[in-house]
C-alpha cells in the first residue's frame, strides 16, 4: 500500500531507494591511519538487482509525515550484508551479531534529568507510547546510501519522560560491552564501550529517532537490536547501535570514532557534499545495490528541518559541523 503526498526537501524519488541490503553495511572504516582520499566511483558492491517493493508494505503505525513515495527495498537484503564492529569488521557479520541476548534487554536513562530509571526493554516502549513507522534517508560517511523504513519511537518522547535540567547539554549513548559474546570487542586498539553523542537541541529534534524494528519487524541483531538511534541528517556512524545507556550530561562527550580518528570523525557529523573526508569524497553516492550515482544533499536532504539548529554557531564553529 502506498500513500502520495506533496514531497518535502527531504524526500526521495522511488529509485533512490537504495537495496535493503546494503542498508546495514559500513564497508571496514577501521584502518584508520591510511591518508589517502578514495572515489566513491571505486567502491564495489555485489550486483543485486533492485528489489525495491518486493513483499513489503507500510504498516498500520505508519507516520505520514514521513512517507515516501516510492518502493521500499527488499528485507533479506538490509539483513545478511551488515557491519557491526563489535562482532568484527567482516561483511558477514550478521551471523556473529546472532550470539548477542537481546532478550532480556535492560536500558539505563541517568544523569541529569528528574526522573532517572533503569528499563526493561519492552516496558521503556510501552511508557513512551508505543512504536511508529518513519521512511528515512541513510547516508554512509564512505559515500553509499539507502533509504529504509524505521520502527522506532520519537526521541522528544523520552524528553518528555524524564525531564532534563537545564545543565544538561548534551545525550550521550552507550552500548553493551560484552567481550565473550563480541569478539570484536576484544580488540584494545578500539575504545570500546560504542559511545557517541548529540546535542541537547539535536536530540529535541523531531527527527532524532529510537529505533527499535525495521521493515514491520523488531530490529535483528546486526542491525541494532534492540534498540539504536537515527540521525538521517548526520552520517551513518553516529546513529549507534544496542543502546543499554542513555545519559544526560554537561560537557560533550568523545565518541568512539572521534576518539580514534579525531581528524576524520568529528562529533557533529553532519552531511555536507561540499566537505570531504580524507578517504572519501562526498560530492555524490552510491545508490547501495545498484551502479547508480547521485549528488549529495547538504544535511541529506534535510536542511529545512535541522539547518536553524546551527545558525548561531560562530564561523569557526560552523566548519566542524561537517566531519
Amino acid at each position: 500500500m502506498f500513500f502520495f503526498k506533496k514531497n518535502e526537501s527531504w524526500k526521495i524519488s522511488e529509485n533512490e531507494v537504495t537495496s535493503e541490503e546494503k542498508f546495514l553495511n559500513r564497508r571496514a572504516i577501521l584502518k584508520p591511519l591510511l591518508s589517502f582520499t578514495i572515489s566513491p566511483f571505486l567502491i564495489s558492491f555485489p550486483s543485486y538487482q533492485s528489489h525495491s517493493g518486493v513483499g513489503y508494505s507500510f504498516t498500520s503505525k505508519i507516520n505520514k509525515k514521513y512517507i515516501i513515495d516510492r518502493k521500499i527495498t527488499e528485507e533479506r537484503l538490509a539483513t545478511t550484508y551488515t557491519n557491526f564492529y563489535e562482532f568484527g569488521s567482516s561483511k558477514n557479520i550478521w551471523r556473529r551479531a546472532g550470539k548477542l541476548v537481546t532478550n532480556p534487554w535492560l536500558i539505563e536513562i541517568d544523569g541529569l534529568i528528574k526522573k532517572p530509571k533503569k528499563y526493561d526493554i519492552r516496558d521503556f516502549i510501552r511508557v513512551l507510547g508505543g512504536e511508529e513507522e518513519r521512511i528515512y534517508r541513510f547516508r554512509c560517511v564512505e559515500a553509499w546510501s539507502m533509504t529504509v523504513p524505521w520502527m522506532g519511537i520519537s526521541f522528544q518522547k523520552l524528553l518528555s519522560l524524564v525531564e532534563p535540567k537545564i545543565d544538561a547539554k548534551y545525550v550521550r549513548f552507550e552500548t553493551f560491552f560484552n567481550p565473550d559474546v563480541a569478539p570484536g570487542q576484544k580488540q584494545k586498539w578500539y575504545p570500546w564501550p560504542y559511545v557517541e553523542g548529540i546535542s541537547i537541541e539535536e536530540a529535541k529534534n523531531d527527527l532524532t529517532f529510537l529505533a527499535t524494528g525495521i521493515y514491520g519487524k523488531k530490529l535483528p541483531n546486526q542491525n541494532g537490536s534492540p534498540i539504536r538511534l537515527v540521525l538521517p541528517w548526520k552520517y551513518g556512524f553516529k546513529s549507534i547501535k544496542s543502546i543499554v545507556k542513555i545519559s544526560f550530561v554537561k560537557h560533550r562527550p568523545v565518541g568512539l570514532w572521534e576518539k580514534l580518528a579525531p581528524k576524520e570523525y568529528g562529533f557533529w557529523a553532519n552531511v555536507n557534499p561540499n566537505v570531504p573526508h580524507p578517504r572519501w569524497s562526498q560530492s555524490k553516492e552510491q545508490l547501495l545495490g545498484t551502479n547508480e550515482f547521485q549528488k549529495t544533499q547538504i544535511y541529506n536532504g534535510y536542511e529545512e528541518n535541522v539547518s536553524y539548529l546551527y545558525s548561531n554557531f560562530s564561523q569557526q564553529e560552523k566548519l566542524k559541523l561537517f566531519r
